[in-house]
């Protein structure tokens, strides 16, 4: 994120920041794990259902996200200039806004796989799935471009939010959005356990007359939900205070708050990978021939539940 000390000129050189080391070291952190991630599943033929590509546009905007933050801090310390400022802050608010549309577009693909099981792995579904990463993307570099387009607080120090160049009522909208994505996302995952409990008791009630594959599928649906609440979890307790602070705090407010606040928002990108993409049998798969110098593009393709995120 760009410079929170706004009594520095932007031809001045600052001080050297530990929050933005810190931020800087994460950000390499970040790009390298999604990186993994979208070399494996770009690579990879196998993994082309609707599922994994919503998990590649995931790490996709994780990893834009990385650089983005290595890119402030390297532009900030070498290059200090409005218009780099201001092209640092579109790439962040564009990845971090696509990452959380991302984990939305999860948690849609989740619910309707449960609730439409038998026409799942269908053409319309494709065509639903790329649907919503062109809007996911579109809507994301519209919000990234408004800064560069005139909405900031460069001619105005009165109008910044706690985050420069950021205009408060731009933030506002992007701490809005959220809210609005996370009551969402609350929202459909309450229906995803709902269709979870009834199939469950639908199973405990019919076990004698079910092929043992039946109750796999449903103990690996299980098992999908479990890690959805994992990732909503995260994304909760990363995103909520800061999008909070957003809507409460404004330039006055100390450097520190927002530091302390957007750190730990920077590392739903981090975790991420560990539990969406590190914990799938068909990506543990093609990583594990990967190390082992074994890779192919030539993996069987398991047909999998679309549950098993």
């Amino acid at each position: 994120i760009p410079s929170l000390d706004l009594s520095l000129s932007p031809d001045e050189f600052p001080a050297l920041n530990p929050w933005d080391v810190v931020l800087c070291v994460s950000g390499t952190l970040i790009s390298c794990e999604n990186a993994v991630v979208v070399a494996t599943i770009f690579y990879t033929p196998t993994l082309r259902a609707p599922t994994f590509l919503l998990i590649g546009s995931l790490a996709t905007a994780d990893l834009l996200a990385g650089l983005g933050l290595i890119l402030h801090f390297l532009f900030r310390y070498c290059v200090p200039s409005d218009s780099v400022q201001l092209a640092t802050v579109g790439l962040l608010v564009t990845s971090f806004s696509a990452s959380v549309c991302s984990l939305l577009a999860i948690t849609v693909d989740r619910y309707l796989s449960l609730r439409n099981a038998l026409t799942y792995c269908s053409e319309h579904t494709v065509t639903r799935t790329r649907l919503m990463l062109l809007l996911t993307w579109a809507g994301s570099a519209l919000l990234g471009l408004l800064p560069a387009m005139g909405w900031n607080c460069l001619q105005g120090a009165s109008a910044c939010s706690v985050v420069w160049p950021l205009a408060r009522a731009h933030l506002a909208l992007l701490s809005g959005a959220f809210l609005v994505a996370f009551a969402l996302m609350l929202q459909l995952y309450a229906r995803i356990c709902r269709v979870v409990c009834r199939h469950a008791h639908q199973i405990a009630l019919q076990h004698h007359f079910l092929p043992p594959s039946s109750s796999s599928h449903y103990v690996t649906t299980r098992r999908g939900v479990s890690t959805l609440a994992l990732i909503l979890g995260v994304f909760t307790s990363c995103w909520l205070p800061f999008a909070i602070y957003s809507l409460l705090g404004d330039a006055s407010y100390p450097p520190l708050y927002t530091y302390a606040t957007l750190l730990p928002a920077t590392y739903n990108s981090l975790l991420n990978p560990l539990i969406y993409a590190f914990r799938n049998q068909e990506i543990q798969k093609v990583l594990l021939a990967a190390c082992c110098g074994c890779f192919s593009n030539r993996l069987p393709c398991h047909n999998h539940p679309p549950s098993d995120v």
